[in-house]
């Protein structure tokens, strides 16, 4: 079974069709590299499934059970987390802080509620050593690099136990040794079972991570493969027409 089934997903912003009959299986424990040029519809797909749009046609399953998803908390609720590329984090506050950013640990004291700091410092860190980076729970993000940056973004997924993790290119402008930590998280992800959506312009990152690549052309998906089975050269192809693609033909 399938941990999250798109069927016939289309998008339609008035005249402007963002995606057309969109079908994608993704397993459990499975990264799924999404690639397309700037306007294929990305996006679009990965906003649909954190909630953020309601698909014009088509359905959503996740686990078997068909969802509909109202807002981006419903999502969350069902397990699905998203890493965008922004990281949304606040550079002024801890790394412990960010990770449990609007869910913050309390205790009470007396008839009043107070946030347990000690206790989101502990939690942070036995997050990332789950995760094997040397993010500490009291470092503030804003002096912190890129993939430091990476990894509270991913620890504050983890919080919920996620299913589904939606991560929007993760390794762009940051260094190569960054890159490789980046990728070294996205592994030990799907080393817990937790299936990945990985959106990256980097074909050398899809290359490493990747079980299977999909590929999306003016909204419309033209390629569902293995990655064993495909090259770098052919990707690019199917990403810029120059190669014709006959996926969903009769054979």
């Amino acid at each position: 079974m399938a941990r999250l089934r798109l069927t016939g997903i289309s998008k339609h912003f008035g005249a402007i069709r963002a995606l057309s009959d969109v079908s994608l299986d993704l397993m459990a424990g499975e990264v799924l590299g999404l690639m397309g040029d700037n306007g294929a519809g990305k996006s679009t797909l990965v906003k649909i499934i954190a909630g953020n749009f309601a698909p014009s046609h088509g359905t959503i399953e996740l686990d078997g059970e068909r969802c509909a998803f109202h807002r981006p908390r419903d999502a969350q609720r069902a397990g699905i987390e998203v890493v965008y590329q922004d990281l949304a984090l606040c550079d002024n506050l801890t790394a412990a802080s960010n990770v449990f950013l609007g869910r913050e640990l309390t205790r009470s004291l007396g008839p009043l509620r107070i946030v347990d700091y000690a206790a989101m410092r502990t939690r942070a860190a036995a997050i990332f050593a789950t995760l094997k980076s040397e993010t500490r729970p009291r470092d503030l993000v804003r002096r912190m690099s890129g993939g430091q940056r990476q990894a509270v973004a991913i620890a504050r997924t983890l919080l919920a136990e996620p299913k589904v993790v939606l991560m929007d290119e993760p390794t762009a402008a940051i260094s190569v040794r960054q890159v490789a930590e980046v990728l070294d998280l996205i592994r030990r992800l799907r080393d817990r079972g937790i299936s990945i959506v990985l959106i990256s312009h980097r074909m050398p990152d899809v290359f490493a991570v990747c079980d299977r690549i999909a590929v999306l052309r003016r909204g419309a998906l033209v390629a569902d493969m293995r990655t064993p089975d495909t090259s770098p050269e052919q990707v690019t192809g199917l990403i810029t027409g120059a190669i014709e693609s006959s996926f969903g033909r009769a054979a």
